[in-house]
């Protein structure tokens, strides 16, 4: 899920320069349009997982519902924009890595010696990301937008907390329902989410406030790591 960003308030819309003619043709359908087919689409894949959850033997799965319910909420009730980025690329790979947990299949129960640990993975990782959440409020969305800008709360210690929290959720929740199908949803996830989000730092790196912020916090996601 993406988080808020520097970009100049005054751009209407993000990278429209480098536009191929894909991205031209996906720029005349208008943000509010955009807005709501993602909302939509979020919404209908919370249900399906809903679903999975309530008619699983698993005892764990519904620890799956909570990062993904607190995301569906946020989606529902973000602040609109106009100033969003307009490039398909950004936006599959936005909807890959948003989609793929929601499409995690619970199994029954593979680890019984790793899921104590593993809940409280998951609670931690669903702290964090409430945690980042809370500091965005309705700042908040899935495609690369101008919905805000925020550098408190737990944004001074890593550039997307939001992020590395939704990272320990998934691993806790692979850990309590390990599979090959989870394992290529998640992988799959994570190769789009940080595709994502390089290419997204690439771009705000262009801002001057967003560079500083950068360098005033060095760490992605998990301080020392990346």
């Amino acid at each position: 899920m993406i988080e808020a960003f520097m970009i100049p308030a005054s751009s209407p819309q993000l990278a429209l320069h480098d536009q191929g003619w894909a991205d031209k043709v996906f720029a005349r359908v208008p943000p509010r349009v955009l807005d709501r087919i993602e909302q939509v689409l979020i919404l209908a894949l919370w249900l399906v997982l809903l679903r999975r959850v309530l008619t699983s033997g698993n005892g764990y799965a519904p620890l799956a519902l909570i990062s993904e319910s607190v995301i569906v909420l946020f989606v529902l009730i973000r602040r609109p924009t106009q100033a969003i980025s307009m490039r398909l690329g950004d936006w599959l790979l936005a909807m890959v890595a948003t989609a793929a947990p929601l499409m995690v299949q619970p199994v029954a129960d593979g680890w019984p010696m790793v899921a104590p640990y593993a809940v409280g993975v998951v609670l931690a990782g669903n702290l964090v990301q409430a945690g980042a959440k809370l500091s965005l409020r309705r700042s908040f969305g899935i495609a690369p937008a101008n919905r805000g800008v925020k550098s408190d709360g737990l944004y001074r210690f890593v550039r997307h907390p939001m992020y590395a929290g939704y990272l320990f959720v998934h691993i806790g929740i692979f850990a309590l329902m390990p599979s090959a199908m989870n394992l290529v949803i998640y992988a799959l996830g994570w190769w789009a989410q940080i595709l994502r989000l390089l290419a997204e730092e690439a771009l705000l790196g262009r801002d001057e406030a967003y560079a500083a912020y950068m360098g005033k916090v060095r760490w992605r996601l998990v301080p020392g790591v990346f």
